[in-house]
């Protein structure tokens, strides 16, 4: 996948393309069925598929107090993207300039001139251009003046009832169902963060940890233990993953993630940057009332996140 940051880094001999617009935050089930439609449409006509998107939420700039925590970074977001084989990703800075651009002006600028759009593709509640002034019907009425046709994507619901959407999958992280969160997004929910220095408890309980920075990207799920999965350079291993502030010892910062890969002792991952993944969730937060306690349940927190991975493996 070729990324393209910003308008102006689009060639000036661009090929015709069919294109999507939208926030993709989480890359979820709802976007890759709109990935999916765009790739039949482009293969079809022979064009480039490209998705538009943002290099944050624009209530982010508009609405800093309402604006939802992210499901994934800007990074996450065009790794995902690029999984789906589209050709292009336009990343788009959400500023104040691009903010206030007119309905008009927005689809002159980024989808005529710039990416030569034949088939634009959007969801049914589609909004553009300054203020949210654009729909799908104003969309329709500039595509016949300056030549393409406008898609509309129905949505995925797959309880029959309600749609797959950003919100829907930060409610389920927010309990800790990482498993359903799982199966809308249609990947594993992801944290990725730089390994660094923590206090070595896990080390002298004999099961030491990876421990990601506090500013790691990624919605990071509730308080609790977790079967999973470390990706270190392409490498992925086995772990139980800790997620709070472990509350049998005092003074640790709160939402702490850390892994322990299963059977790695001597893995070394300082300074790496790796992606922790939630496969299934095992247990809440417990204060135990010493160490040896604490212990035991770890060694059990394993045996169950071995026979959860190697059920996860098989299918």
């Amino acid at each position: 996948m070729k990324t393209l940051y910003g308008v102006d880094s689009v060639p000036g001999d661009w090929p015709a393309s069919a294109v999507c617009i939208g926030k993709f935050d989480g890359v979820h089930a709802g976007h890759r069925a709109v990935i999916t439609d765009l790739k039949a449409i482009a293969a079809r006509e022979q064009l480039t598929a490209v998705v538009v998107t943002f290099d944050r939420h624009p209530l982010a700039l508009l609405s800093p107090a309402t604006c939802p925590s992210t499901l994934v970074s800007a990074g996450q977001k065009l790794t995902l993207l690029a999984e789906t084989g589209v050709d292009a990703t336009l990343l788009l800075e959400f500023n104040h300039a691009l903010s206030s651009l007119p309905p008009r002006e927005f689809v002159e600028h980024i989808l005529v001139t710039a990416l030569h759009a034949r088939f634009v593709l959007v969801g049914r509640d589609f909004r553009f251009g300054a203020g949210g002034a654009g729909d799908v019907d104003l969309l329709r009425d500039l595509g016949l003046e300056f030549g393409f046709e406008v898609r509309t994507i129905d949505d995925v619901k797959p309880d029959g009832e309600r749609r797959v959407s950003s919100t829907w999958i930060r409610e389920l992280l927010g309990t800790g169902a990482v498993t359903a969160a799982g199966q809308l997004l249609a990947h594993l929910p992801t944290v990725r963060g730089l390994v660094v220095h923590g206090a070595a408890r896990g080390r002298e309980l004999g099961f030491p940890t990876a421990n990601l920075s506090a500013d790691s990207e990624g919605l990071i799920p509730a308080d609790g233990v977790y079967a999973g999965w470390l990706t270190d350079g392409g490498r992925r291993y086995p772990a139980a993953i800790s997620v709070g502030n472990n509350p049998t010892f005092h003074g640790v910062a709160q939402k702490q993630v850390e892994a322990y890969v299963l059977d790695e002792v001597d893995l070394d991952l300082y300074d790496h940057v790796v992606d922790v993944s939630f496969v299934e969730r095992i247990r809440g937060m417990v204060a135990y009332s010493g160490i040896d306690p604490l212990i035991e349940q770890i060694r059990d927190d394993v045996v169950r996140v071995r026979s959860i991975l190697a059920r996860e493996s098989s299918h």
